[in-house]
């Protein structure tokens, strides 16, 4: 056996004696050599073969034999096929090809070749391997070689079908040149591909020849990837044609490449337009404060009517928007990891003087001996000097923090109502129930009750709404009604017997004062021998005893207490009435194969039959005139009440919607969550609900999630709950984009549509819809204060204090939470020597599984479990619940009155413009001033790509391995506490998964809570904390989906885990380290694992799609072609030449 070099240097003579050769059978040897060697090895031998010259060689022996005349096709054969098999693998052999003059000779090769189907056919392959190149397919298709393809590609036959497969291949090659594309345009092309395609598609029954189907479509793809393509493909109707044949395929497997690439291209061409609306900035703005360039946002002018031109280098799929709270460092490019190590290295400094920071005092009543003093009249009387050195939005807590914690239910209930449990017909309440009498002499009346809103005083803030009309009127009375509309035969709850009466008169939903009133006192009644008063009071304790923390009274007082830049009249019932966990979890739902596709093709179905389109609008915020008939079957839409958001609804058909959801305050994007109230349903009847502004390039809705709903008819039968509902639901890339982005210097982006499909289990009963489960400022502001009340502060410490006023005048909590200490002095000591933990959550309005995880941890630290009780004795707890309550009341997804993240303001915050941050971060700083550096800081936020809940931590080491930083690591040092808490949550917490957790700096989060914590404060444990909207899939709750128990548990696990860290953990007691055991002797498992957390670099975000090209078909990214195998194509080739003789 000859060695390595030998072999190397007798392939170098082939090649070389090939090339000079000029007799044709030494040629013919030498290429049957060739291919024995190419196919006796791997792909391996083919790419060395080109190192060697082969793909210059072959092209030089093609050049030399096509000279001779006649053509030698005993040894040109051959050839075309060692061509084709190495050409394939050369990326450079269309280049090469025209440098050697290949192109001309092949070209007049297959002229002279026409009658002869097996040449013909070796020819157009190799043509497809020259057009790989766009710039030889160029110079290809200026020799006119595509007209003569196209006439070789006939309508269907069962004859010569190689030879029409490629030479359509070869058309589809050139055709991804723009000029080739250009002159197929202005000859028409389009048209007569598109009849071709259908003509196979009819011919074609038993689906042999799918590969020329392909082949056709791949040649309308290339195209329209140009204006004018797109242009001529909808002049010559070939949506309507595509669509047809698509739909006629059917569930058949082997037509799904086909169904796949039509899907393509008729997204891709479908025009583009702008959403239905004058604007796409929110319908309300709010006129910033101390700011001497703050106006009201002008909304632009209306939209131009034509379909947005979208450039063509811009056809290309959208990048991810980075939106997200915190990207694991690994799916971001390195480039935006942190590499400079004085800005990795904790340096703790303040930003403002010291003197500043003792204004702060105030809230850490705690060191200074407050606490004694159970009756802290005096809190005000310290607090008054420091209230001047406050910003005009640091206040004080009011008169409330004058009031023992067991007062607070007095007064919240006798400042502006009597005492509830006298006559419940006698309050201003959300929920009324009044004599007959009381109510323009309506006696008598057998329908049950409606409810009706209690007067809510005015913000005394006037939202600037549209400038059409649409801006709400300020009114002294915050809320004026609740929609209600409740139809069911009857419903056993407790003892008591209710039946409901169909409420006929739709209108007095938008009705306010007596005639509201009366149409609402006809659509309740609670059996006979009950009173409308005494019915109330009973149906409010039989719900009260089902939701602890929750009353329904206390949340409609605090609610007239809130303020709204929207100026919301209503409150929504499931607020009011509260929410109880099904019994029950729910799994992750499936997705059918086609189910999406069908979908797409219902849209694309709007355009090919506009008439079939009902297009009625019949609900639009800035258009609150809107009149409906009595008779209207169409459904009824409202949002206007707390954390409401729907700007829109369009009647598509008869039983589906289009929804288009408002961006957040002085901004015109973030379009996520959502939240309204829909009434006017039949039972049994699917509804399809398209919410067509989306902003995400993916969403887990994709992967098994389902929206929120609650049904009034179900919460009054005693099943008061928010349930997963929906089926069909899918998210995709749609045809509307944004407007303006050019004039901004942004790139055009795409919306995208959340379709899904609900069908309702009771007739005409009101139903509310949410991205998640809601929690409002009002439902924190009442747990709270019922929490409060439900403590002994002679074992908890409980202390509601305001931290600031938001922009919109409303108070921002924070809670101090730890054990009351004894009155011995070495307890005294104890008390105010304990280590400081910090909790922040929902900075982002729309991640409301952070406020349900935030309630699972505040009432975990007041409970009398003995690892709340060991929390309590030994750290402080200073919570601030919800850090943007002006984006939450208003609907927002993630940014606050001044339309920014304010996530991303912590390093610079304004106390005009972010006070709620700047005075959070000054807090902090206060405490590090004085010593009390926090050992935790933890900030709650909801992820919405991923699975499970995880953590995000600060790491200096890990940071600069990742981003592959020459710098010495082994001199540097660094305390790896930071991975205690997520190591214990993955053991103790069935939803926690490490794997996802990550502890990377990067440059586009140094503005982040975490980073900024981390670096400014000097907390070691800073983390973000993120809660899936999903579900998990790991675990006890693999496949299922989170819902509030999950959450809430989360919360109490996340303070059981914080129990590792107490400096005297090994003296717990028995019974402590018998319950939580496996928080105990962790530090072996400890070790500096440089890899931990990158476990996520080979983790996608989910797997493909089933239906990937659904959501990414305007892409239309190449797929490689499949190797060429030419022996099988030649062997076709000589049968079609045979029937061709016999016939």
């Amino acid at each position: 056996m000859t060695s390595a070099s030998g072999n190397a240097t007798g392939l170098e003579v082939l090649l070389s004696t090939l090339t000079s050769s000029h007799d044709m059978q030494s040629t013919l040897g030498i290429l049957q050599i060739l291919d024995e060697l190419l196919s006796a090895g791997t792909v391996r031998r083919i790419y060395y073969m080109i190192s060697k010259g082969g793909s210059e060689a072959l092209l030089h022996t093609l050049v030399n034999v096509t000279r001779i005349f006649p053509p030698d096709y005993d040894v040109i054969l051959p050839l075309l096929h060692l061509i084709v098999k190495v050409g394939q693998r050369d990326k450079q052999f269309g280049q090469k090809a025209q440098k050697i003059g290949a192109i001309n000779e092949t070209v007049n090769l297959l002229k002279h070749s026409l009658w002869q189907p097996k040449y013909v056919t070796s020819c157009l392959w190799v043509l497809k391997i020259y057009a790989s190149r766009v710039a030889t397919g160029a110079a290809l298709g200026k020799s006119g070689i595509t007209g003569l393809l196209l006439k070789l590609i006939s309508p269907y036959t069962t004859r010569n079908t190689r030879a029409i497969r490629a030479a359509t291949e070869a058309l589809s090659a050139l055709l991804k040149s723009k000029w080739n594309s250009r002159r197929a345009v202005d000859s028409g092309y389009t048209h007569r591909l598109l009849k071709l395609y259908q003509d196979w598609h009819q011919g074609d029954t038993q689906n042999k020849y799918i590969p020329i189907h392909k082949a056709l479509l791949s040649c309308i793809k290339n195209i329209t990837n140009i204006q004018m393509g797109k242009k001529a493909f909808l002049e010559a109707d070939g949506m309507r044609v595509l669509l047809s044949t698509s739909q006629a395929c059917g569930s058949s497997t082997d037509l799904h490449p086909v169904v796949k690439l039509a899907t393509q291209i008729m997204r891709k061409c479908y025009p583009k337009h702008h959403l239905p609306l004058r604007t796409v900035k929110s319908c309300y703005s709010f006129v910033l404060p101390n700011a001497a360039d703050s106006q009201t946002l002008e909304c632009p002018s209306e939209p131009p009517r034509e379909d947005a031109a979208v450039k063509e280098d811009d056809e290309e799929q959208d990048d991810e928007d980075g939106t997200e709270n915190e990207q694991p460092g690994c799916n971001d490019d390195e480039d935006d990891l942190e590499t400079d190590l004085t800005r990795l290295r904790p340096n703790p400094e303040f930003d403002r003087t010291v003197e500043d920071l003792k204004q702060y005092e105030r809230l850490c009543p705690e060191l200074f001996g407050y606490f004694q003093d159970l009756d802290p009249m005096s809190d005000d009387q310290s607090s008054s000097q420091d209230d001047t050195l406050c910003s005009a939005f640091f206040t004080t807590s009011g008169p409330h923090r004058c009031k023992k914690p067991r007062e607070w239910r007095k007064d919240i209930v006798e400042e502006d109502s009597p005492n509830p449990h006298n006559s419940f017909g006698n309050r201003r309440t959300y929920q009324t129930f009044q004599a007959s009498s009381n109510n323009g002499g309506e006696s008598g009346s057998k329908g049950l009750k409606k409810n009706y809103c209690t007067p809510i005083q005015d913000s005394g803030t006037r939202p600037v709404g549209p400038s059409d009309g649409c801006t709400l009127n300020p009114s002294k009375h915050k809320i004026k009604e609740m929609h209600l509309n409740v139809h069911c035969p009857s419903a056993h709850s407790s003892k008591i017997s209710i039946h409901f009466q169909d409420l006929q008169n739709t209108k007095a939903q938008n009705v306010a004062g007596k005639e509201c009133a009366r149409s609402l006192s006809q659509s309740w009644t609670i059996g006979r021998e009950h009173e409308p008063q005494d019915i109330g009071n009973k149906l409010l304790e039989m719900r009260k005893e089902m939701i602890p923390f929750h009353d329904p009274y206390v949340y409609t007082t605090v609610a007239e207490k809130t303020k709204s830049a929207t100026d919301y009249k209503t409150l929504a019932f499931p607020d009011y009435w509260g929410h109880i966990p099904p019994p029950y979890q729910e799994p992750l739902v499936g997705q059918w194969c086609g189910v999406q596709r069908d979908k797409i093709f219902e849209d694309i179905q709007r355009l090919v039959n506009p008439k079939d389109v009902l297009d009625r609008v019949i609900f639009d915020t800035e258009s609150l005139s809107l009149v409906t008939s009595e008779d209207d079957v169409s459904l009824k839409f409202y949002s206007n009440f707390e954390s409401g958001n729907l700007r829109k609804a369009i009647q598509i058909r008869k039983y589906e919607y289009d929804l288009i959801m408002n961006a957040d305050i002085n901004t015109d994007f973030q379009h996520q969550w959502f939240y309204f109230e829909i009434s006017g349903m039949k039972a049994g009847i699917p509804y399809r609900f398209n919410i067509i502004n989306c902003e995400k390039t993916n969403s887990q809705f994709n992967y098994g999630m389902q929206p929120v709903m609650y049904s009034v008819h179900e919460a009054l039968c005693g099943r008061a709950r928010w349930v997963r509902v929906g089926s069909d639901i899918y998210y995709y890339k749609n045809h509307y984009c944004t407007y303006g982005a050019a004039a901004r210097g942004q790139k055009e982006t795409s919306y995208y549509t959340l379709t899904f499909t609900i069908t309702f289990l009771h007739s005409k009963d009101v139903c509310y819809l949410a991205y998640h489960y809601p929690h409002t400022y009002s439902t924190l502001m009442t747990h709270l204060h019922l929490l409060e009340e439900s403590l002994n502060p002679d074992q908890v410490y409980f202390r509601h204090q305001i931290l600031c006023s938001t922009l919109g005048g409303n108070n921002c909590p924070v809670i101090t939470v730890t054990a009351s200490p004894g009155s011995q002095p070495e307890q005294l000591h104890q008390f105010w020597n304990r280590q400081y933990v910090v909790l922040t959550a929902r900075v982002h309005p729309g991640e409301s599984n952070a406020s349900w995880v935030m309630k699972g941890t505040l009432e975990f630290l007041v409970s009398n479990n003995p690892v709340a009780r060991s929390l309590r004795e030994s750290y402080i707890f200073k919570i601030i619940p919800m850090l943007n309550p002006d984006g939450v009341i208003n609907g927002c997804h993630r940014c606050s009155l001044s339309g920014e993240d304010l996530n991303r303001q912590w390093s610079e915050p304004s106390p005009d413009l972010h006070p709620t941050i700047y005075h959070t971060k000054g807090l902090l700083s206060y405490m590090r001033s004085i010593g009390r550096t926090p050992l935790v800081y933890c900030d709650y936020h909801g992820h919405s790509r991923k699975k499970n809940i995880f953590m995000y931590g600060c790491s200096l080491k890990e940071t600069l391995w990742q981003s592959g930083s020459s710098i010495d690591t082994a001199t540097l040092k660094e305390d790896i506490g930071y991975r205690t808490i997520p190591k214990i949550l993955d053991k103790i917490s069935p939803a926690f998964a490490i794997n996802r957790c990550c502890f990377l700096v990067q440059k586009s989060r140094e503005a982040t809570a975490r980073v900024v914590v981390w670096r400014e404060i000097g907390v070691l444990r800073s983390y973000t904390m993120e809660s899936t909207y999903c579900g998990c899939d790991q675990g006890k709750y693999n496949g299922f989906q989170i819902g509030t128990r999950e959450l809430e548990e989360m919360g109490a696990k996340f303070c059981t885990g914080l129990l590792k860290l107490k400096k005297d953990a090994l003296s717990c007691s028995k019974q402590l380290i018998s319950q939580d055991a496996t928080l105990l002797d962790f530090d072996n498992e400890l070790q500096n694992d440089r890899y931990m957390s990158h476990s996520d670099v080979s983790v996608d975000d989910e797997p493909p799609c089933p239906e990937e090209i659904d959501y990414s078909t305007d892409s239309c990214t190449e797929e490689d072609d499949d190797p060429i195998d030419l022996a099988a194509e030649l062997n076709a080739s000589s049968e079609d030449e045979l029937e061709v003789d016999k016939k």
